[in-house]
């Protein structure tokens, strides 16, 4: 009886290291929101790519240990809510947008609403859907969006009073809220073997990407993610085009 019980305290417990960077993931998108609270846009900015790349090392490291579990996919879920969805929709908001009323807190709340409802059916779908692929912008994407438009502006000197800046943001943000419920297919990466070997030209490549990303860190990264979220429309679009041409033959 007494091994029972010591058997059921150890199935409540839970996996401490993937929930480790998690709660941090989930700390940097809170801190982006008091930093933007103190206008400290640019730090804000970062903060979320910060969190993002936390996001992406928790599922990692609990597939890498075999530690993954209901619990930590639901926490998961739930800080990506705060750190991709309401951290730069408020950042995005304290920065420009409160000067819009009513469209400026509606189309951050596009963004929010996108991001949860993306979540959302990430987790009900998740036992069918193709690994290969994501349906919808992933909402860390789609947060990146956002933050390096900010960074951008905010390193280059463009102010929210610099004429067309507003309503730019005003149309990313519920960009990306839509991208994210939408039923584009964007590549998902999951394939990719960490553990395996690869050609040395790899290294090489990997090199030349650091490289090249340093030299305008922000510029840089809000060019690839929106290169990334024009790409599911594109990838969809072909294979639409493809499925049509495979019924006429």
């Amino acid at each position: 009886m007494e091994q029972n019980n010591q058997t059921t305290q150890r199935r409540r417990g839970i996996y401490l290291l993937p929930n480790l960077f998690t709660t941090a993931a989930l700390f940097a998108g809170f801190y982006a929101i008091t930093s933007a609270m103190n206008g400290q846009f640019e730090t804000a900015a970062v903060a979320i790519f910060v969190a993002m790349v936390l996001d992406g090392l928790d599922g990692r490291v609990a597939r890498l240990t075999n530690t993954q579990s209901t619990f930590g996919a639901e926490y998961d879920s739930m800080a990506d809510v705060i750190s991709f969805g309401v951290a730069p929709a408020l950042v995005m908001y304290a920065w420009v947008l409160s000067s819009f009323g009513k469209a400026g807190w509606i189309a951050v709340f596009v963004h929010t609403a996108g991001a949860a409802l993306r979540l959302a059916r990430f987790n009900t779908q998740i036992a069918t859907q193709d690994k290969h692929y994501f349906q919808g912008l992933p909402s860390p994407s789609a947060a990146a969006i956002l933050a390096g438009f900010i960074w951008v502006c905010v390193t280059h000197g463009i102010t929210p009073e610099t004429p067309a800046i507003g309503s730019v943001a005003l149309g990313l943000s519920v960009f990306t809220g839509l991208l994210m419920v939408s039923n584009f297919r964007y590549y998902s990466f999951k394939n990719i073997d960490l553990r395996g070997k690869v050609s040395f030209i790899w290294a090489i490549l990997i090199m030349l990407v650091f490289a090249f990303l340093f030299t305008n860190p922000p510029l840089v990264l809000f060019t690839l993610f929106m290169c990334y979220a024009i790409s599911g429309l594109a990838l969809t679009l072909a294979r639409r085009r493809r499925m049509r041409t495979e019924r006429r033959l």
